[in-house]
């Protein structure tokens, strides 16, 4: 739980550099991409929680030994296959079997990632595995570098190799995912323009909101902080609710400039969609963009309760807008009377 919890954290924090560096290195992002990278950030997570947490109380931890012996394993095996009674389901049942193929299991998904993600053989996968466990083993006997006297889990050899043995099955069983669909996404050149779609619209507005709303409460955060540990008094019902209003103050300027400077938002930066064409002169045209979504947006979020609800009602018709408008052009696109394209397209033709 604990490493869904972070890895939802982290997924908000790091979506738009995602979709940013997505769309400039492979030309785009399929949802099959996107929830591939979203499981893999989950499972490093997942790895670190299982492998070193909980952290034991200093004063009451107990120092763990070391196994630096490879062939211990072996051993481990024939003493499960002596004490079992012969049934198979007696023989996985053994604690020294089971700790083994938790081992293997465990590390599976990090061949998997390798292969889907990054293209890597098993070699890469050998050497990545062996290196993170490695990293794993060797934090736990330094007592998480330092931070406690000694090792509070047993350093394990035998782990190191069943871990790695884990990494490289894995590898191996990803190649039984089709090849075109492990391929999909490489089919057309990260410069090659790509068609504009409503789903890639809704990239951009979730992009927006998921930044919008990270810079805010970052802001907000820092400020807290900044207050809590500086002051000797702190008002939490007051001070909060203005640290909140200050961190979307932050966000609307800065959303703001990006969008009068460029005439596009970070979420259309992110996914390459550029408003282009129309009547209106440039400058206004982008303050009309800006209003048209996350502008008005952030600006109703600054009102008092129980104004700053409208929100809300807003982002519901600017998804209506987007879903009912041609290409996803949405509310932006209606008032600043422009199009939307492709940002690469409008480079071509711009240099053609």
């Amino acid at each position: 739980m604990l490493a869904i919890v972070l890895g939802v954290f982290a997924g908000l924090v790091l979506f738009v550099p995602f979709v940013w560096v997505s769309y400039r290195r492979h030309g785009g992002l399929s949802g099959r991409k996107l929830v591939l990278w979203a499981a893999a950030l989950v499972y490093f997570l997942a790895i670190w929680t299982y492998t070193l947490l909980p952290l034991p109380d200093p004063n009451a931890m107990q120092c763990a030994g070391t196994n630096l012996n490879p062939a211990l394993f072996l051993t481990e095996i024939r003493e499960a296959i002596a004490q079992s009674s012969g049934s198979l389901w007696s023989l996985v049942s053994q604690p020294e079997i089971l700790q083994l193929a938790l081992n293997v299991l465990l590390f599976i998904p990090l061949g998997f990632f390798l292969r889907l993600l990054f293209k890597r053989g098993w070699v890469t996968a050998l050497l990545v595995g062996a290196a993170l466990s490695l990293f794993v083993e060797t934090t736990q006997i330094t007592g998480v570098w330092g931070l406690y006297p000694c090792a509070y889990r047993v350093f394990d050899v035998n782990d190191m190799m069943t871990n790695t043995f884990g990494a490289v099955l894995g590898c191996i069983l990803a190649l039984g995912i089709p090849l075109r669909w492990r391929r999909a996404d490489d089919s057309v050149a990260p410069e090659e323009p790509r068609p504009v779609t409503v789903a890639r619209r809704l990239l951009a507005m979730l992009a927006d909101l998921i930044g919008f709303t990270v810079l805010s409460t970052g802001v907000a955060v820092i400020v807290q902080a900044i207050l809590i540990y500086g002051l000797d008094k702190y008002d939490y019902a007051v001070e909060s609710n203005l640290n909140s209003q200050l961190g979307t103050t932050v966000a609307f300027i800065t959303w703001f400039i990006v969008t009068l400077v460029s005439g596009r938002t970070v979420g259309d930066h992110a996914v390459r969609l550029k408003y282009v064409g129309g009547p209106i002169p440039r400058e206004l045209a982008s303050v009309l963009r800006f209003l048209g979504g996350i502008g008005t947006y952030g600006a109703l979020l600054l009102l008092p309760n129980p104004w700053s609800g409208w929100s809300n009602v807003f982002a519901l018709v600017a998804l209506a807008f987007t879903l009912f408008t041609k290409r996803g052009r949405g509310l932006p696109g209606v008032i600043s009377r422009q199009e939307l394209v492709d940002d690469r397209q409008d480079w071509a033709m711009r240099v053609g």
